[in-house]
């Protein structure tokens, strides 16, 4: 009689135990994800591999994601969104003008995508077809346009708000764009610090705004300029 006591103590406290032990969070996931693909330069195998592997359920990942491609998929919204909040800490960004507001964004984005270098350049370039990962971005891409849309203005003032809806959908789309090319020479950029980036940064906003809202005139031709020395000191020194 003593024995089953105990017993049912034992029962008792395991199954006390098992209920105060915290589920994984996906923060602890997404590390554990990170670790694996750049320690194997692979994916799992599977969700069931990878769970087992580290020691907790399957379950558990399916309530965070729903697959490795919206983990990554989530990776990079978190990285956008915590751009911003980054940037609405600093009292002198609600000053700024969209100019400035749009430079500090990319700088601090490509500040945090440095901080991650390898795990996104794994993410946006493994593969056979790289361009496939732009997938990856599709949620970045529907904040990235509801943010430049507080952030840009409209060029010209239009009474007809079908021609303003969709020159406003375009400058947007313009910036969008002018994001992805940033995002696509930073990673293949060599330099200290990845200083050429910044460049780039500051002459290819500088030209856009003078295109969009100024009579394109010196920064368009220094960017082009800019591009062009790159480009050829590419061509010089590839294979």
């Amino acid at each position: 009689m003593f024995s089953l006591c105990l017993n049912l103590l034992d029962k008792k406290y395991v199954m006390a135990a098992q209920r105060k032990k915290k589920s994984i969070t996906d923060e602890q996931i997404v590390s554990l994800y990170t670790d694996f693909c750049l320690t194997n330069g692979k994916k799992p195998g599977s969700v069931y591999e990878f769970s087992k592997l580290n020691a907790f359920k399957e379950s558990d990942f399916y309530k965070h994601f729903s697959s490795f491609e919206s983990l990554e998929s989530d990776y990079f919204s978190k990285m956008f969104q915590y751009t911003l909040e980054l940037l609405a800490e600093n009292e002198d960004y609600a000053k700024y003008d969209p100019a400035q507001k749009l430079t500090s964004f990319y700088f601090t984005f490509f500040e945090m995508a440095t901080a991650n270098r390898s795990f996104v350049k794994f993410l946006l370039e493994n593969g056979t077809v790289p361009l496939k990962n732009i997938v990856k971005l599709k949620q970045v891409r529907l904040d990235f346009l509801s943010y430049v849309k507080t952030v840009l203005e409209a060029p010209l003032k239009l009474d007809n708000e079908k021609i303003k809806s969709l020159q406003n959908k375009l400058v947007a789309e313009g910036a969008w764009i002018q994001f992805l090319s940033i995002i696509g020479f930073w990673l293949k950029d060599t330099s200290p610090n990845f200083e050429k980036t910044d460049i780039y940064i500051e002459k290819s906003v500088k030209a856009a705004f003078d295109m969009v809202y100024n009579v394109p005139v010196e920064s368009i031709i220094d960017f082009g300029k800019f591009i062009w020395k790159e480009k050829m000191g590419d061509a010089f020194t590839s294979k």
